[in-house]
């Protein structure tokens, strides 16, 4: 996908002040929105580190390592749009350095919300099995298989690089995008087949687990009801996600129909598809989750709290 006669429309159609005026802004309100989110995410890694009760738990493990994921994700995607605002072309072997940890961490959101999602059922639907299949060895065992298929979708695109570009292409500038730095033919297929494979595993994981853990809380089961709203709010995020998946396709429909609105564009799908994921994993566990937000709130308002407060004082060893 070729972005250059777009981005040329862009700054021939309005002065140069307001296309100023409007990146700055536009780079504000994004580093804001980064810097708040991943405070809280910082505050929820703390809580998880300062308290054995979550480290022997799975489902919070699986939880921070989604935290964790959102912040490399955030910090590196945010970086690159800065970038993009800023400089418009980076050195594509600068580009290549930025854009590889978010592509990975992108890829994992999904995997992460599957197992999660898998979690949810087994607790609810098997719980006399649960201690036996869910150990805490066997969830760091799966955060290690969700950062292996994120490697192995993405890793072929970096051999079809350096097997396909000439040296001098590394020393070129271009704007920081996937499909401008791996945009071999074989890496485009390559990367839509890896996407839809990794939807469908997702969606189905997702649809399964819902409408198995649905029959149990129609037994008035308040745990079984409270599984089944995250595994509605892990679609929701899911869903937000997968606008990553077709945002080329996206962004060629809303230039056809808006043209000479390529940042417009670009910045309101960054905003829906990266940033607001991202907050939503706060509110799924962080937020709803009753132990967890007792900690959280301790260390999250280090300002307004009693400073006579303390908060290892409610320790659960």
């Amino acid at each position: 996908m070729n972005f250059t006669p777009v981005e040329s429309n862009v700054t021939g159609a309005v002065p140069s002040e307001v296309t100023l005026f409007k990146g700055i802004g536009r780079v504000m309100i994004i580093v804001c929105l980064g810097i708040t989110i991943n405070y809280i995410n910082a505050t929820m890694v703390h809580t998880f580190s300062k308290h054995h009760i979550f480290k022997v738990n799975p489902r919070f493990i699986l939880f921070i390592h989604l935290v964790f994921n959102d912040m490399i994700q955030l910090t590196t995607s945010i970086s690159i749009s800065v970038l993009y605002y800023v400089f418009d072309t980076i050195h594509v072997y600068f580009c290549c350095l930025i854009i590889l940890p978010a592509i990975l961490t992108t890829q994992n959101t999904p995997l992460n919300l599957a197992f999660m999602a898998a979690e949810c059922y087994i607790a609810v639907c098997i719980p006399l099995r649960y201690n036996n299949i869910c150990t805490v060895n066997r969830t760091y065992i799966v955060i290690g298989i969700i950062w292996a298929l994120s490697s192995l979708s993405v890793l072929p695109d970096v051999f079809i690089l350096l097997a396909t570009e000439p040296l001098e292409f590394f020393h070129t500038r271009v704007y920081c995008l996937r499909d401008t730095v791996f945009r071999s033919a074989y890496s485009v297929k390559k990367r839509d087949a890896s996407h839809i494979l990794f939807l469908v595993v997702v969606w189905l994981t997702l649809f399964y687990t819902y409408f198995r853990i649905l029959f149990v809380a129609k037994a008035a089961h308040a745990g079984a009801k409270k599984a089944r709203n995250t595994i509605l709010l892990h679609g929701f995020q899911v869903l937000m996600c997968m606008t990553v998946y077709v945002q080329p396709l996206l962004i060629q429909v809303l230039t056809y129909v808006f043209p000479g609105q390529f940042r417009t564009i670009y910045f309101a799908l960054y905003v829906i598809n990266q940033i607001l994921p991202r907050f939503v994993s706060s509110i799924v566990y962080g937020l709803r989750d009753k132990t967890f937000r007792k900690y959280f709130k301790k260390y999250l308002c280090t300002v307004n709290c009693n400073p006579r407060q303390n908060p290892e004082s409610g320790d659960i060893k």
